[in-house]
């Protein structure tokens, strides 16, 4: 990690590692920011978690909804989703979501065209209507292949899905996730924007990146642009908090499938942690990735492991083989996303962890 540092992979990050239910290593490591001034990455920092969005807020939201009758992973997305009626992308189904294999490309920049309308409709960025047009967008994308047929991460898919969740659930995708998912798993993560309700602590929060598209340094607001164009809270981004709120989830997942916990059900969580094999050359469960060659996991994490990744620079990679959890946060993004060293990284970094807390206890 310090060398990791002092070579530039990211500036700082705080990497926290439990293993058979307990936490074996939490530290925190380099800066939280470099520009305007330096500043130590602390244990408390509060990073922009990118796509780790993805499953900890939408997948985790969409497994209760489940739970509690309200959706099906068989449901197609217009029966929630009335606006996606007639549409090529209405006949998928939040399954097909899931997995990534509904057929939307992997991302557009909506965002810009967002911008475009908003400089003559001044207020639209950020607002409800902000979302509508950018449901409107992305139904009106051509699939690049049948529902099903193959395996292509979106984004795109899981603005759907966040907005799904907001329909089958009654209430914003922020509210949902608060009162079904963080506030019963004790887990203090949050969306910020002007469609969230949040007010933290700012100096806690990493910056990312020095923005040209915006003119400025990102703080205490998403990274991600089209996450940004819509309010802060999107389904694919926007969620921020620290590794101890982001393993507060992760250890839900990982004791509701060793039937620890009764808070989720341990059959769907074992659906949505296993491997869709079904799909042509994919390596997406629900909501969650498994590992490939190469995977950023490693070479030693289980076929079963369970993981996603997060743009800005944090992961998640769970082995439930081992009980082994690895939360690394970072903001390899500051000040310039002009950097990708993270790569070959992260598979390093989970390979020496394994080496010396897993079979170096045996």
């Amino acid at each position: 990690m310090n060398a990791a540092v002092d070579g530039g992979v990211f500036p700082g990050a705080v990497l926290l590692i439990r293993l058979r239910g307990e936490r074996v290593y939490h530290r925190a490591f380099g800066c939280a920011a470099l520009v305007p001034a330096r500043e130590p990455a602390r244990l408390e920092t509060i990073y922009d978690l990118a796509s780790l969005t993805k499953p900890l807020a939408t997948t985790t939201a969409v497994l209760r909804l489940v739970q509690d009758g309200r959706l099906s992973v068989d449901d197609p997305l217009q029966q929630h989703v009335e606006e996606l009626k007639g549409s090529a992308i209405g006949d998928a189904t939040v399954y097909h979501l899931l997995t990534h294999s509904a057929g939307l490309p992997a991302w557009r920049p909506l965002y810009e065209r967002i911008a475009e309308e908003d400089r003559r409709t001044p207020g639209l960025m950020g607002s409800p209507d902000a979302v509508s047009m950018a449901l409107g967008l992305i139904k009106q994308e051509p699939l690049e292949a049948p529902p099903g047929a193959r395996s292509l991460y979106s984004d795109l898919g899981f603005i759907l899905l966040g907005i799904l969740v907001e329909r089958a659930g009654g209430k914003s995708l922020a509210v949902y996730c608060q009162e079904s998912v963080f506030e019963p798993m004790r887990a203090p993560l949050f969306f910020l924007g002007p469609r969230s309700a949040s007010s933290p602590n700012i100096t806690l929060i990493a910056p990312t990146e020095d923005d040209p598209w915006r003119g400025r340094l990102l703080r205490a607001e998403v990274h991600d642009e089209n996450a940004c164009a819509i309010g802060g809270v999107a389904g694919h981004a926007g969620l921020f908090g620290t590794a101890t709120a982001v393993s507060a989830v992760v250890s839900h997942w990982l004791d509701s499938y060793a039937g620890r916990s009764r808070l989720l059900p341990i059959d769907l969580v074992r659906r949505f942690i296993t491997r869709q094999d079904k799909i042509a050359g994919s390596s997406w469960a629900l909501g969650w990735d498994t590992p490939s060659a190469p995977s950023s996991s490693g070479s030693r994490f289980s076929a079963v492991s369970f993981g996603h990744l997060g743009y800005t620079g944090t992961s998640i990679w769970v082995d439930p083989t081992r009980e082994l959890e690895v939360v690394l946060l970072s903001n390899r993004v500051h000040p310039t996303r002009r950097n990708d060293a993270i790569k070959q990284f992260r598979p390093l970094m989970h390979d020496v962890i394994y080496e010396e807390l897993v079979a170096g206890s045996r």
